[in-house]
Protein backbone atom coordinates (compact mmCIF):
# COMPACT_ATOMS: atom_id res chain seq x y z
CA UNK A 1 0.00 0.00 0.00
CA UNK A 2 1.43 3.34 -1.06
CA UNK A 3 0.17 7.26 -0.52
CA UNK A 4 -0.38 7.46 -4.41
CA UNK A 5 -3.34 5.82 -3.94
CA UNK A 6 -4.76 8.48 -2.22
CA UNK A 7 -3.80 10.86 -5.35
CA UNK A 8 -8.08 11.68 -5.61
CA UNK A 9 -8.50 12.94 -2.15
CA UNK A 10 -5.12 14.61 -2.11
CA UNK A 11 -6.66 16.68 -5.45
CA UNK A 12 -9.92 17.27 -3.62
CA UNK A 13 -7.88 19.75 -1.22
CA UNK A 14 -5.87 21.47 -3.57
CA UNK A 15 -8.76 23.38 -4.33
CA UNK A 16 -7.64 26.71 -2.49
CA UNK A 17 -4.05 26.28 -3.68
CA UNK A 18 -4.60 25.90 -7.56
CA UNK A 19 -7.28 28.54 -7.25
CA UNK A 20 -4.40 31.17 -5.83
CA UNK A 21 -1.92 30.24 -8.32
CA UNK A 22 -4.03 30.77 -10.74
CA UNK A 23 -4.81 34.22 -9.56
CA UNK A 24 -1.10 34.94 -9.16
CA UNK A 25 -0.89 34.07 -13.21
CA UNK A 26 1.40 30.82 -12.29
CA UNK A 27 1.34 28.06 -15.68
CA UNK A 28 1.49 24.50 -14.35
CA UNK A 29 5.45 24.80 -15.92
CA UNK A 30 5.97 27.44 -13.62
CA UNK A 31 4.82 25.59 -10.63
CA UNK A 32 7.11 22.51 -11.41
CA UNK A 33 10.24 24.69 -11.63
CA UNK A 34 9.24 26.09 -8.30
CA UNK A 35 9.02 22.55 -6.86
CA UNK A 36 12.07 21.33 -8.69
CA UNK A 37 13.73 24.22 -6.83
CA UNK A 38 12.82 23.59 -3.49
CA UNK A 39 14.23 19.69 -4.38
CA UNK A 40 17.68 21.38 -5.35
CA UNK A 41 16.79 23.54 -2.15
CA UNK A 42 16.40 20.51 0.10
CA UNK A 43 19.43 18.66 -1.22
CA UNK A 44 21.89 21.78 -0.78
CA UNK A 45 20.24 21.67 2.95
CA UNK A 46 20.97 17.96 3.69
CA UNK A 47 24.61 18.05 1.96
CA UNK A 48 25.21 20.59 5.21
CA UNK A 49 24.12 18.09 7.58
CA UNK A 50 23.23 20.08 10.77
CA UNK A 51 20.45 19.91 12.91
CA UNK A 52 18.88 23.55 11.23
CA UNK A 53 19.24 22.54 7.91
CA UNK A 54 18.21 18.99 7.84
CA UNK A 55 14.66 20.59 9.34
CA UNK A 56 14.88 23.06 6.61
CA UNK A 57 15.74 20.51 3.91
CA UNK A 58 12.39 18.85 5.21
CA UNK A 59 10.11 21.64 4.54
CA UNK A 60 11.89 21.60 1.28
CA UNK A 61 10.71 18.36 0.17
CA UNK A 62 7.36 18.97 1.95
CA UNK A 63 7.06 21.68 -0.42
CA UNK A 64 8.17 20.03 -3.45
CA UNK A 65 6.09 17.19 -3.17
CA UNK A 66 2.85 19.82 -2.25
CA UNK A 67 3.47 21.44 -5.64
CA UNK A 68 4.42 18.36 -7.64
CA UNK A 69 0.40 17.71 -6.72
CA UNK A 70 -0.82 21.24 -7.74
CA UNK A 71 0.99 21.89 -11.24
CA UNK A 72 -1.47 18.47 -12.40
CA UNK A 73 -4.20 20.08 -11.15
CA UNK A 74 -3.77 23.50 -12.27
CA UNK A 75 -3.21 22.41 -15.68
CA UNK A 76 -6.58 20.44 -15.42
CA UNK A 77 -8.22 23.63 -13.99
CA UNK A 78 -6.71 25.88 -17.11
CA UNK A 79 -7.37 23.27 -19.61
CA UNK A 80 -3.83 23.37 -20.61
CA UNK A 81 -3.14 19.44 -20.09
CA UNK A 82 -0.31 18.84 -22.26
CA UNK A 83 1.77 15.55 -23.06
CA UNK A 84 5.02 18.42 -23.26
CA UNK A 85 4.05 19.19 -19.89
CA UNK A 86 3.62 15.84 -18.14
CA UNK A 87 7.24 15.15 -20.07
CA UNK A 88 8.76 18.43 -17.94
CA UNK A 89 6.95 17.21 -15.01
CA UNK A 90 8.48 14.09 -15.21
CA UNK A 91 12.06 14.75 -15.83
CA UNK A 92 11.81 17.47 -13.33
CA UNK A 93 10.54 14.71 -10.73
CA UNK A 94 13.48 12.77 -11.71
CA UNK A 95 16.31 15.21 -11.05
CA UNK A 96 14.81 16.53 -8.22
CA UNK A 97 15.01 12.52 -6.56
CA UNK A 98 18.67 12.67 -7.40
CA UNK A 99 19.22 15.86 -5.92
CA UNK A 100 17.17 15.26 -3.09
CA UNK A 101 19.32 11.49 -2.31
CA UNK A 102 22.51 12.71 -2.98
CA UNK A 103 22.52 16.12 -0.64
CA UNK A 104 21.70 13.13 1.96
CA UNK A 105 25.17 11.20 0.72
CA UNK A 106 26.83 14.00 0.89
CA UNK A 107 25.72 15.07 4.32
CA UNK A 108 27.25 11.79 5.66
CA UNK A 109 29.84 11.33 2.76
CA UNK A 110 28.37 7.82 1.92
CA UNK A 111 28.46 7.91 -1.82
CA UNK A 112 28.37 4.28 -2.36
CA UNK A 113 24.97 4.12 -0.95
CA UNK A 114 23.49 7.25 -2.68
CA UNK A 115 24.39 5.65 -5.82
CA UNK A 116 22.47 2.64 -4.72
CA UNK A 117 19.63 4.45 -3.34
CA UNK A 118 19.74 6.45 -6.69
CA UNK A 119 19.53 3.87 -9.11
CA UNK A 120 16.97 2.10 -7.24
CA UNK A 121 14.50 4.95 -7.03
CA UNK A 122 15.03 5.69 -10.32
CA UNK A 123 14.35 1.77 -11.67
CA UNK A 124 11.05 2.61 -9.54
CA UNK A 125 10.05 5.58 -11.78
CA UNK A 126 11.53 4.17 -15.19
CA UNK A 127 9.00 0.83 -14.34
CA UNK A 128 6.16 2.58 -13.76
CA UNK A 129 6.22 4.84 -17.12
CA UNK A 130 7.72 1.74 -18.75
CA UNK A 131 4.83 -0.19 -18.13
CA UNK A 132 2.50 2.72 -19.40
CA UNK A 133 4.41 2.68 -22.45
CA UNK A 134 3.20 -1.32 -23.40
CA UNK A 135 -0.11 -0.10 -22.90
CA UNK A 136 -0.72 -1.17 -19.04
CA UNK A 137 -1.49 2.38 -17.97
CA UNK A 138 0.67 3.93 -15.53
CA UNK A 139 2.20 2.26 -12.46
CA UNK A 140 2.19 3.76 -9.19
CA UNK A 141 1.68 0.78 -7.14
CA UNK A 142 4.38 -1.34 -5.35
CA UNK A 143 6.08 -1.22 -2.02
CA UNK A 144 7.52 2.46 -2.58
CA UNK A 145 5.72 5.45 -4.41
CA UNK A 146 6.96 8.85 -5.21
CA UNK A 147 4.67 10.68 -1.91
CA UNK A 148 5.67 7.47 -0.11
CA UNK A 149 9.60 8.38 -0.52
CA UNK A 150 9.25 11.59 0.39
CA UNK A 151 7.00 11.50 3.19
CA UNK A 152 9.85 9.32 4.40
CA UNK A 153 12.70 11.58 3.69
CA UNK A 154 10.53 14.41 5.41
CA UNK A 155 10.40 12.01 8.58
CA UNK A 156 13.98 11.14 8.59
CA UNK A 157 15.34 14.65 7.74
CA UNK A 158 13.31 16.01 10.87
CA UNK A 159 14.63 12.40 12.86
CA UNK A 160 17.90 13.50 11.98
CA UNK A 161 17.65 17.02 13.00
CA UNK A 162 16.40 16.09 16.45
CA UNK A 163 18.79 13.75 17.07
CA UNK A 164 22.06 15.89 15.93
CA UNK A 165 20.53 18.87 18.23
CA UNK A 166 20.18 16.76 21.46
CA UNK A 167 23.33 14.21 21.44
CA UNK A 168 25.34 16.16 18.96
CA UNK A 169 26.44 13.19 17.11
CA UNK A 170 24.20 11.23 14.81
CA UNK A 171 22.86 8.29 16.74
CA UNK A 172 24.16 4.93 14.85
CA UNK A 173 23.23 1.53 14.00
CA UNK A 174 26.14 -0.94 12.91
CA UNK A 175 27.76 1.63 11.97
CA UNK A 176 25.39 3.61 10.13
CA UNK A 177 23.80 6.64 11.12
CA UNK A 178 19.20 7.31 10.42
CA UNK A 179 20.81 8.99 7.33
CA UNK A 180 22.63 6.21 6.09
CA UNK A 181 19.89 3.50 6.91
CA UNK A 182 17.60 5.83 4.89
CA UNK A 183 19.70 5.00 2.04
CA UNK A 184 20.44 1.83 2.82
CA UNK A 185 16.23 1.21 2.41
CA UNK A 186 15.86 3.32 -0.60
CA UNK A 187 18.29 1.24 -2.48
CA UNK A 188 16.81 -2.21 -0.76
CA UNK A 189 13.29 -1.32 -1.42
CA UNK A 190 13.41 0.92 -4.51
CA UNK A 191 14.96 -2.01 -6.71
CA UNK A 192 12.41 -4.31 -5.02
CA UNK A 193 9.60 -1.51 -5.82
CA UNK A 194 11.00 -1.95 -9.21
CA UNK A 195 11.13 -6.15 -9.87
CA UNK A 196 7.19 -5.72 -7.93
CA UNK A 197 6.17 -3.67 -10.79
CA UNK A 198 7.85 -5.58 -13.55
CA UNK A 199 6.42 -8.85 -12.12
CA UNK A 200 3.21 -7.80 -12.38
CA UNK A 201 2.80 -6.45 -15.66
CA UNK A 202 4.56 -9.27 -17.00
CA UNK A 203 2.01 -11.49 -15.54
CA UNK A 204 -0.24 -8.89 -17.07
CA UNK A 205 1.29 -9.05 -20.27
CA UNK A 206 1.24 -13.29 -20.45
CA UNK A 207 -1.81 -13.54 -19.00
Amino acid sequence: MTLDQYRDLADRLLGPFVAAADRVGLTPDGVSVVAFGFAIAAGGAFALATPAWYAAGALFVLCNGWLDLVDGALARAQGVESDGGDLLDHVLDRYADIAMLVGLAAGIDAYALGLAAVTGVLMTSYLGTQIQAVGLGRAYGGLVGRADRLAIIGVAAFAAALSLAVASVPVQLLGLSLVGWLLVFFAVVGHLTALQRFWGAWSDLSA
